[in-house]
């Protein structure tokens, strides 16, 4: 491609609404053009990584069995009031009403359109398993769409669904797809870990992130330094602390503490320190008020106490809920609180010390509560979030936590989708059962911001070779004397023989000086940039310079062509 005839405009400044490097690159080399909040075109260079992307996943996904569909992106709501999940989205969706007044979504995801799909082709267990996959734009009304591609309210995505007879084979499909995310992930140039995760919407009972390492990202994960633990923090756990034997503090103390509902206040108020007061946190678990107790100096996991009574609705209380219930002392709730009808401690409670806690009255707290004479948990579980330092759940090792951006995302089912559908087989012996299902996604336009917030420095991206948008940067600078002919004559020639071996090229042949030649090269990125100029081509030398590295050599011109040949061909 000549970029005199390339519909590209490089910027010098960064945009004034982007914040991370990914989304400022991106921008500055006419890869995408915001179009309104969280959307954005698609320029031809940026076309051409996203085509790149899409057809590594593609091509592992195919190599993994999965075949392509295409589904719709608008999508008949009453498929989702069948599954539930038009209330779990709630405003996240996009609605759109037709002319007779019928109501679609645009595609957040597409769970149930491929079940009903499956449900009305297949009903025997001869038929199965099956793995369909699409890569397909889709929706999400993001309420602060920010950092560019990254959290985007449209946004390109390649889902696969999984159907098989069992559970046994429907962990043989999960297995497939996991090996198939770290070999797109790894072609790809990322830096990634796969971590245990929550659900969330989608559901299911089993499901794992995979996290670009980006010290941007939204999502913090935690991994250990001896073995290959990881977790996003909704889900990480850490090791329980063992049983000890506890000192009687001496006999329970009530203090006056007007106007201290918080812990730091308390603590600074009593002379001690956060990490020996309790927190009584009130949750709702199905209409029951449930404590979860944990030391003053942490913070309660809600997913590990809403896991703890699953399948339970469990909730945190609201200031709603406080005001409707005046005999709950809000910040004053002591681990005995009569109101409670279970309570549930982090193993951190179990500590040779007694623990200064609510006195279920307001304006007051107890002194030397004591495990076991005061209060006796209704049971035990690592509820608190997890920080660095904390001890490995399967080692024992220190945890640490970095932060990520998520590429994909792998999960469980089960029958959640199957039953609500329809989808079932019929086994050998005539009984009808729910197939049971997995589903599998992939950012592939998320994935580009991940690249490049990993690979770029101060003059702009260094893209991997497997994904650049050509392979080539070739540098004209034909000068203004006598030589320039020859310059153009023998750029051309070399422009000629790469394509005719199959290498991508960027012809960088505009008028232009060779600083903003050389500038837009090291923004735009690709993997190899060669220059031809008089004086090179007096010596019958090209210079060449890798991106990733700056590393920079000569090359003969009467071999030029071989040798950069051997070199795209060895990194793609």
């Amino acid at each position: 491609m000549r970029m005199s005839s390339l519909f590209l405009r490089t910027l010098r400044d960064d945009p004034a609404d982007a914040e991370v490097a990914s989304h400022q690159l991106m921008v500055r080399a006419g890869l995408i053009r915001r179009v309104s909040s969280g959307i954005y075109s698609w320029l031809p260079m940026g076309n051409r990584v996203l085509r790149n992307v899409a057809q590594i996943v593609r091509d592992e996904m195919d190599e993994a069995g999965a075949q392509e569909v295409s589904l719709p992106i608008a999508q008949p709501l009453d498929l989702w009031k069948q599954s539930g999940r038009d209330e779990m989205y709630g405003s996240m969706m996009f609605r759109v009403q037709d002319r007779k007044e019928n109501w679609y979504a645009l595609a957040p995801t597409a769970e149930e359109v491929v079940t009903t799909l499956v449900a009305g082709e297949y009903s025997s267990y001869r038929d199965l398993p099956v793995n369909l996959y699409q890569i397909n734009w889709k929706y999400r009304d993001e309420l602060r769409p920010r950092f560019g591609l990254l959290r985007a309210r449209e946004f390109l995505m390649k889902d696969a669904y999984s159907f098989d007879a069992d559970l046994e084979g429907l962990q043989r499909s999960y297995d497939a797809m996991f090996a198939a995310y770290q070999r797109v992930f790894t072609r790809c140039g990322l830096t990634f870990r796969s971590v245990k995760a929550q659900s969330g919407e989608i559901g299911g009972d089993t499901s794992q992130e995979f996290m670009a390492v980006a010290a941007i990202g939204e999502d913090a994960f935690v991994w250990c330094e001896q073995c290959d633990y990881a977790a996003n923090t909704e889900a990480a756990t850490r090791r329980p602390t063992p049983e000890v034997s506890i000192v009687d503090p001496g006999p329970r103390e009530s203090v006056h503490t007007p106007d201290m509902p918080g812990i730091d206040v308390v603590a600074e108020h009593l002379g001690t320190t956060a990490d020996l007061l309790m927190k009584s946190i009130a949750f709702d678990v199905d209409g029951d008020l449930v404590l979860a107790l944990v030391p003053g100096d942490r913070e309660v996991n809600e997913f590990a106490v809403a896991n703890a009574y699953a399948p339970a609705k469990v909730r945190l209380y609201t200031d709603a809920d406080f005001a409707a219930h005046p005999e709950i002392p809000k910040g004053y709730i002591g681990p005995d609180f009569d109101g409670a009808t279970r309570t549930i401690a982090d193993s951190s409670l179990r500590a040779p010390h007694g623990w200064v806690t609510g006195a279920n009255r307001v304006d007051h707290h107890d002194r030397n509560v004591m495990l076991g004479r005061e209060f006796t948990p209704t049971a035990w579980a690592e509820i608190v979030v997890v920080e660095p330092g904390d001890r490995c759940p399967s080692c024992g090792g220190p945890l640490r936590i970095d932060r990520g951006i998520e590429v994909g995302h792998v999960f469980q089912l089960g029958d959640k989708y199957s039953k609500a559908l329809g989808a079932t087989y019929v086994d050998d012996s005539g009984s009808e059962h729910p197939m049971v299902m997995g589903c599998y996604g992939i950012g592939v336009s998320r994935i580009l911001s991940a690249i490049v917030e990993e690979h770029h420095d101060d003059h702009g991206i260094a893209w991997p070779a497997s994904i650049a948008p050509y392979q080539v940067h070739l540098v004209m600078l034909p000068g203004r004397g006598d030589g320039a002919v020859a310059v153009l004559a023998t750029a051309e020639e070399l422009y000629a023989g790469l394509r005719d071996r199959g290498v991508e090229v960027l012809f960088d042949d505009r008028d232009a000086s060779p600083g903003v030649k050389f500038a837009d090269a090291d923004l735009l990125g690709m993997p190899i940039q060669i220059t031809l100029g008089g004086k090179g081509l007096a010596r019958g030398i090209v210079e060449r310079k890798v991106r990733a590295t700056g590393e920079r050599d000569e090359i003969d011109l009467a071999n030029a062509v071989e040798i950069l040949a051997a070199q795209a061909a060895a990194q793609s």
